[in-house]
């Protein structure tokens, strides 16, 4: 049984009992957290594609932690110009577990 999210405009194909990287959520850690935005569900017989969403379809999972992912370095030179800009980025992630697909 697997689900495909919409989480902060990223998809996520997402099963039970799995843990993922998101971009960072509006909650505490050790918080619950329900997605409605389901795109497409299957549970192994038959698969459901939403338009857009699939209807009566709920994916729990708990929040297990936030944390920055690693730093990604943007480095621009234009040579012979004495031009040089070096900079540094840490996106912020949350890290969930879903722990229940419901229909």
């Amino acid at each position: 049984m697997f689900a495909v999210l919409d989480i902060a405009g990223q998809q996520f194909k997402v099963s039970e009992n799995t843990k993922y990287y998101v971009p960072k959520l509006n909650s505490e850690a050790n918080s619950e957290v329900t997605f409605e935005k389901v795109l497409l569900f299957s549970d192994g017989d038959k698969t459901e594609i939403g338009a857009p969403v699939v209807a009566g379809v709920k994916v729990q999972a708990k929040i297990l932690e936030h944390l920055k992912d690693d730093k990604v370095i943007v480095f621009k030179k234009k040579r012979r110009k004495g031009y040089k800009v070096f900079k540094g980025h840490r996106q912020q992630l949350t890290r969930i577990e879903v722990t229940k697909i419901s229909k």
